[in-house]
C-alpha cells in the first residue's frame, strides 16, 4: 500500500452534528432556566421582580436567604425531609440489595415469576395507590408519622432497586463464588466480602436514585402528614408560598434553599448514576 493512499473512514453514527448539538443545547436550557430563574429572583426585591422579571439582579441583596436560613420552621423541615430521605434509602438499598442476590444468584421455583413482580411494579406508581395506602397506613396507626412515609418510600422504589441491582450480581463470575466456598466463606461472608463491593457501582446508582427520590417526593407526605412540624421540604415550600404570597422575591428563597441538596447531591454524583446504568445495561 502506497504513502499516498487514504483512508476514509465511514460516519459511525455516534458524532452527532450540528442539528443534534443545537438540540441538546435547547432541551438543556429548558430544563436549566426555570432553576436559575428561581435561584436568582432569590437574590432580587419584589420591586426588582415586579418591574421586570426576566432581568438579574440589580442590585443583589441577600436578605430573602439570609431570613429564610435564619428561620427554626425551615431547618426542622430540612431535618424531616433528611431523615426520610436517609431512612428510606437505607431500606431501599439494604432490601433491594438482599432481594436482588436472591433472585440473581439462586435457582428456586416462581423465580421468573418474583423478578416478573418487581418489573410490573415500575408501571404502577404511587398516586394510582395513593388512597388504599393511606387507609393501610391509618389502619397501621402511621398518619402524621414520618414512618408512614419512610415505609411506604422503601416499597415503591424496590422495584427500580432490583431491577438495576440484579445485572449486576448476575454479571459476578460463578468461579469467584466457587473458590470463596472452598475458602471456607458462608454464602453470608461472600454477600458482605464479595457481593456488595463488587456491585457498587450499582449499589451506589439506586443509592442515590432513592435520595433524590425521596427527598423531592409531595404527594406521600402531602396525605400522610398533618403537622407542620412532621412536614417535609416539598410540603413546606407549599405552606410558605401560601403564607408569604405577597413576598414572591422571599418565596423563590425559600424553594431555591429547599431543592438545593437534591440539586447537588445529584450533580456531583451524576457520572456515578450513569456509569452504574451503564453496568446494569451490559450486565
Amino acid at each position: 500500500m502506497s504513502a499516498s493512499t487514504t483512508i476514509s473512514r465511514k460516519p459511525t453514527g455516534r458524532d452527532g452534528g450540528p442539528v443534534t448539538y443545537f438540540v441538546a443545547l435547547l432541551l438543556v436550557g429548558v430544563c436549566v432556566a426555570p432553576v436559575v430563574y428561581i435561584v436568582l429572583g432569590g437574590f432580587r426585591t419584589n420591586a426588582q421582580i415586579t418591574t421586570d422579571p426576566a432581568a438579574l439582579p440589580d442590585p443583589w441583596v441577600g436578605i430573602n436567604y439570609m431570613a429564610v436560613l435564619k428561620s427554626s420552621v425551615f431547618w426542622g423541615e430540612f431535618a424531616n425531609s433528611l431523615i426520610v430521605a436517609l431512612a428510606s434509602t437505607a431500606g431501599i438499598v439494604a432490601l433491594g440489595l438482599m432481594v436482588s442476590f436472591v433472585i440473581a444468584r439462586y435457582d428456586f421455583r416462581f423465580k421468573g415469576a418474583m423478578y416478573s413482580l418487581f418489573a410490573a411494579g415500575l408501571m404502577f406508581p404511587m398516586v394510582i395507590a395513593i388512597t388504599p395506602l393511606y387507609l393501610v397506613i391509618k389502619d397501621l396507626g402511621l398518619v402524621d408519622n414520618l414512618l408512614g412515609v419512610i415505609v411506604p418510600q422503601i416499597a415503591f422504589g424496590l422495584p427500580t432497586t432490583v431491577i438495576i441491582l440484579v445485572p449486576f450480581l448476575r454479571a459476578i463470575p460463578n468461579e469467584i463464588e466457587e473458590a470463596a466456598a472452598l475458602d471456607g466463606m458462608s454464602r453470608l461472608g461472600f454477600f458482605f466480602r464479595m457481593v456488595i463491593p463488587l456491585s457498587l457501582p450499582g449499589v451506589v446508582t439506586v443509592g442515590i436514585l432513592a435520595f433524590v427520590g425521596s427527598w423531592n417526593n409531595y404527594l406521600l407526605p402531602l396525605y400522610v402528614l398533618n403537622s407542620q412540624a412532621n412536614f417535609t421540604l416539598p410540603l413546606g415550600v407549599q405552606v410558605f408560598s401560601s403564607q408569604y404570597s405577597t413576598d414572591t422575591a422571599k418565596v423563590l428563597a425559600f424553594t431555591s434553599l429547599a431543592m438545593l441538596p437534591a440539586l447537588v447531591f445529584f450533580s456531583v454524583f451524576e457520572k456515578r448514576i450513569v456509569g452504574g446504568l451503564t453496568g446494569a445495561v451490559k450486565g
